[in-house]
């Protein structure tokens, strides 16, 4: 035993003394530590590391304390929503858009939709849209590349524009109160992981009765029994539906209206009033044409419906958009990578806010296209822009609802800097009546389509 672990000491200290060519050798490390240059500031960098979070000692104190909450113009927005422990970002902003509409109308000093009512609907047609591909791909080797990315994906809580759409079409909407939050709904491990394996199961039934001759009958009646098992898990743990609700509300003044009974859709078409099919995903990815639509297999959350349908233009111009909405006084869905150069306590997403270099002597900067390409960064969450600063005819930060609650950032607000804007941005929704003559007629070009693996489908969904 003591002969095998001097031997393999022997060989390790003979691999860093000589080595093959590109390897790691003792000549490396002593040029390495030459390198770390005056040993006064590296040991009080090290003191002040060993005990503290690196990002609190990167914080560029001068960047912080330049920033100001002065907006030239605010959407009058009331209430902040939260997620919680939930990936349902996409649902939140989607209907936050339509909250300030509610609320303006109706004259209330607060309202907000049940986000819980349509995540129902959304895990049941994600479901059915998992074990209908599964059906047609059920003659594949279970390491085909689509299949196992499907198998690997069978379900969670991500989703994208066109879902919402298709959701509050399809289902309407309610009030909160007409399905409120359930611990599930907010904390929505558990339930995904329940799902997955339930989904699972049922593929491996389907596909490997398919290698013994099962039906499509056989295969369907699969799929008729997961989904019942689907929605009895969905009922226990969200609620059952409503199928209708009587809608009653209090105004500013004190006025109390008349109780009117609604189902979800007749709210939606009656009370709410949208059509989110007049609204145009835009997307901006330096990396791919711009003036030509994209779409991404099963970017999307139900069976009979198309593919996320997007349209790639330059920054300026999707920004050019964007403003118009916001000063038109329309909140703006929009994608973006949350996690870059961020402060949560102060609701901060600030261009250099971290400054790593003068803390660990490392350059760590990357232009917008490098950060896609190499997949240092990606859209990672969904918000709503509700106000703008603009100078000199040009915007200089941005006024962000958020979806976690009032706890994290100004009370549930963020600021975003334009310069944070033109680099982690990556996508607006806005009403077809801002976008250009060049924009809508790109938007009849016949769409490139990309697999769900290619970088295109973490621009436009995330992870």
């Amino acid at each position: 035993m003591r002969r095998g672990m001097l031997l393999i000491l022997v060989t390790g200290l003979f691999s860093l003394a000589g080595g093959q060519q590109g390897s790691l050798t003792l000549s490396d490390y002593a040029r390495f530590k030459a390198g770390l240059g005056d040993p006064v500031v590296t040991k009080a960098t090290r003191n002040a590391l060993a005990d503290h979070r690196m990002k609190d000692l990167a914080i560029d104190r001068e960047t912080r304390i330049a920033q100001n909450e002065f907006f030239s113009h605010k959407i009058d927005v009331k209430g902040i929503t939260n997620q919680k422990s939930s990936g349902r970002c996409w649902l939140f902003a989607g209907l936050n858009i339509l909250r300030p509409r509610m609320i303006e109308e109706f004259d209330l000093s607060e309202f907000e939709f049940s986000q819980n009512y349509l995540f129902f609907y959304d895990k049941m047609e994600k479901a059915n849209l998992f074990l209908n591909q599964v059906i047609e791909w059920r003659e594949r080797d279970p390491n085909d590349r689509e299949l196992t990315w499907l198998l690997q994906h069978p379900i969670g809580d991500g989703g994208q524009w066109n879902m919402v759409v298709d959701l509050v079409e399809k289902y309407g909407l309610v009030p909160m109160y007409a399905m409120p939050e359930t611990y599930a709904s907010s904390h929505t491990g558990d339930l995904n992981d329940v799902l997955s394996k339930r989904l699972r199961k049922a593929a491996a039934g389907i596909i490997t009765g398919s290698k013994t001759g099962m039906s499509v009958g056989g295969a369907n009646q699969i799929r008729e029994t997961a989904l019942q098992d689907i929605y009895r898990v969905l009922v226990l743990t969200l609620g059952e539906p409503p199928q209708s609700f009587t809608w009653q509300y209090e105004d500013e003044e004190g006025d109390i209206s008349k109780p009117v009974s609604y189902t979800p859709v007749d709210f939606a078409q009656k009370v709410v009033q949208t059509d989110l099919d007049e609204y145009v995903y835009l997307l901006t990815n330096p990396l791919q044409n711009y003036y030509q639509t994209y779409e991404i297999s099963l970017d999307r959350d139900m069976f009979e419906k198309p593919d996320m349908f997007v349209l790639n233009v330059p920054m300026e111009d999707l920004k050019q958009v964007t403003l118009q909405s916001v000063l038109n006084d329309e909140p703006v869905w929009f994608g973006c990578d949350v996690g870059q150069e961020h402060l949560g306590d102060d609701g901060a997403m600030v261009l250099g806010i971290y400054d790593f270099e003068s803390l660990l002597g490392v350059d760590v900067s990357l232009t917008r296209e490098e950060q896609l390409l190499f997949r240092e960064s990606i859209p990672t969450h969904a918000m709503v822009f509700v106000g703008v600063d603009v100078t000199n005819g040009k915007p200089r930060q941005w006024l962000v609802e958020n979806s976690w609650g009032t706890d994290r950032g100004r009370d549930g607000y963020w600021t975003m800097t334009d310069a944070w804007f033109d680099q982690y941005l990556y996508g607006s929704i806005v009403h077809e009546k801002y976008i250009t003559r060049a924009m809508k007629s790109a938007l009849t070009r016949t769409p490139v389509t990309l697999p769900p693996w290619d970088p295109m489908y973490l621009m436009i969904k995330g992870e």
